[in-house]
């Protein structure tokens, strides 16, 4: 499926079909359905009876196949899932073995006789190894392969790959129409959480986060050294990445230096009053150094920290910070 605000990147991608690349690089906010466009794009690549529009048919042999998560000639590379209570603090890559094991498939004949398509996803989660490993087949691509590439942080994809690819831009919903998909779908407060979400309405609910996190907010608004110390133990106690803790703080931090220059908040507009009071008794340059703090241990968030010491460490550093100190 196309969300509706891709339909006019379809459109546009139709329009030169023909000149389609052997590689595509689809880039954009994360939680916007490039995902769902790549797959949309691969069943009408794969499709043996495409309409005028290059839209996949949906009754032929390829369509069904697709449909049903068999189709012989499309690979799907996405971060090995782990497994396990401590699976969300994994740091999730693809490695060169899953890539290498498609590339070796990529040199037979298509099964359909059609195309084959990678679909790789995100893209940015291949480790150093995977990407230079398909680096070497997207130099000298096989005939009648095409690989579709999600990425949510072109930075962090090699120059190399991304200088092979094709890259196409998808945009994100405006606010008004990620709130009506979201209100749409039934989704609690869905204004608060489009807020946190950056405006990207794709996000998968979590009813359990979202309450830790609430209770992280209101710590934040009062904090107290023995709460902290407890706050720190629950969110070990459920094995949440450091990341999610990361996250949650720089939102918040967002929002408090924006309150120092008068600024409504961008991600907690329910916490607005509390914001401005932990703006109205703090500093910007004790909040740029919290930041930094915060920038620095951030790509450590899924690796393998002590999580309850490091919460500990930057819960009390943020009442330091409160306190004016």
């Amino acid at each position: 499926m196309i969300y509706p605000w891709h339909e006019q990147a379809w459109r546009q991608l139709a329009e030169h079909w023909r000149s389609r690349p052997n590689a595509w690089l689809i880039a954009g906010r994360e939680n916007t359905g490039k995902t769902a466009f790549a797959r949309h794009l691969a069943q009408a690549l794969l499709c043996e009876s495409p309409d005028s529009r290059h839209q996949a048919c949906g009754h032929c042999p390829s369509c069904h196949l697709f449909a049903q998560g068999g189709h012989p000639d499309f690979y799907e590379l996405a971060p090995e899932a782990a497994e396990g209570e401590t699976a969300a603090r994994k740091l999730q890559q693809i490695k060169i073995d899953a890539v290498r094991d498609v590339v070796d498939k990529l040199y037979l004949s298509a099964v359909r006789g059609g195309l084959r398509v990678i679909l790789i996803h995100p893209a940015e989660s291949m480790n150093t190894q995977a990407a230079n490993a398909l680096l070497k087949v997207l130099e000298e691509p096989p005939q009648d392969v095409v690989f579709l590439l999600v990425c949510h942080a072109r930075d962090k994809l090699l120059p190399t790959v991304k200088s092979r690819c094709r890259q196409l831009l998808l945009p994100a919903p405006d606010y008004a129409q990620a709130l009506a998909f979201l209100q749409a779908q039934g989704v609690d407060n869905a204004a608060a959480k489009l807020a946190f979400h950056s405006g990207a309405p794709l996000f998968e609910t979590d009813e359990f986060s979202d309450g830790l996190r609430a209770g992280l907010l209101d710590l934040l608004a009062q904090p107290r050294l023995l709460a902290i110390l407890d706050y720190a133990a629950e969110f070990d106690k459920h094995k949440q990445p450091l990341a999610a803790g990361i996250d949650w703080l720089q939102k918040w931090l967002l929002d408090v230096g924006l309150a120092q220059q008068n600024m409504p908040p961008l991600y907690y507009p329910d916490y607005a009053d509390a914001g401005r009071q932990v703006a109205g008794r703090t500093r910007p340059d004790k909040l740029f150094r919290l930041m930094d703090t915060l920038n620095k241990l951030a790509p450590y968030g899924r690796h393998t920290l002590n999580v309850r010491m490091q919460m500990e460490s930057l819960l009390i550093d943020y009442l330091a910070f409160w306190q004016n100190k």
